[in-house]
């Protein structure tokens, strides 16, 4: 009988990080029971596999450095932290910075504020484009996460990796997108320079938020999966698939504006399978080393 080359994969792998023929939710679940949990084998497997929906959020908790390794430490470092976020939340209150009737994401953004020490002197200041960016983030984080706090943390602390891992990687992701573009479909991308459209594409949508606003959350999380764990080059990967899968669109288009607009509201009835094409293309270029960006 021929071997299954993807059996044969994960034996590799699993033999690698000290599994063998066990599925991958099981892997992770022994994994999670160490005492003391080891973040470059959950890195490694975020990037490999995707994370299942019942342990995503302690993952990525673990993984933003919001919980310590240690899981005796847990209990105690999350009552911590909803302490902290009540005593914001009610300063924030005494200075009428928010209110009751103050929708959520905005209340993480005002925390946030205060906590980095960038809270605007009044309310009714316009907000920055670093604020946009938070929130549109944050409108994710809520349909992904039930628990304010936790939501708060994360979203957070996935902000702060941006700002911070990731800065100078950012700013580089649009010239990558057209180095692979041209790998993968040199006539899509010639058609995209003559319409003058490359400098005209969604890239603070895409890179900056993330893709937050742009894909649905089921979608959304399989590529924060791998963000989370070490590579924001996965944005440049569902940007060239989603460009891929539209091509026939964007072929008709004649103007970087109208393209433009097209890629900022993309129908939502195929993401799933852009994002799957997507990582299997980060694989087949990247390869996936843990904390690779």
């Amino acid at each position: 009988m021929a071997e299954d080359p993807q059996r044969n994969f994960r034996s590799v792998y699993y033999e690698k990080v000290g599994f063998r023929g066990v599925e991958e939710k099981r892997s992770l679940e022994i994994l999670l029971k160490d005492d003391r949990l080891d973040i470059e084998k959950l890195c490694t497997f975020s990037q490999r596999f995707p994370l299942p929906s019942m342990y995503r959020t302690l993952v990525w908790k673990v993984l933003l450095g919001i919980l310590p390794p240690h899981h005796e430490s847990h209990s105690f470092v999350m009552k911590y932290r909803k302490e902290q976020y009540k005593d914001i939340y009610h300063a924030l209150q005494v200075i009428r910075f928010i209110k009751d009737s103050t929708p959520q994401v905005e209340v993480f953004l005002r925390i946030h504020q205060l906590e980095s020490g960038k809270l605007p002197r009044s309310s009714s200041y316009p907000l920055e484009p670093e604020d946009e960016i938070f929130l549109a983030i944050a409108k994710a984080m809520e349909e992904m996460v039930d628990d304010n706090v936790d939501c708060y943390w994360l979203v957070s602390s996935f902000v702060n990796q941006l700002n911070n891992k990731y800065k100078d990687s950012l700013p580089l992701l649009p010239k990558i997108l057209e180095q692979y573009l041209n790998l993968e479909d040199s006539r899509l991308l010639a058609h995209l320079k003559t319409c003058s459209a490359m400098a005209r594409l969604p890239y603070n949508l895409w890179f900056r938020k993330c893709f937050a606003s742009c894909l649905p959350e089921s979608s959304l999380q399989k590529v924060w999966d791998k963000v989370i764990s070490g590579s924001c080059k996965i944005l440049v990967f569902v940007a060239i698939e989603i460009l891929l899968t539209f091509k026939m669109k964007l072929m008709v288009l004649n103007s970087a504006e109208k393209i433009g607009q097209f890629l900022e509201n993309i129908p939502q009835d195929n993401t799933d399978a852009i994002v799957s094409k997507a990582i299997e293309l980060w694989h087949k270029h990247c390869g996936t080393p843990a904390h690779s960006v």
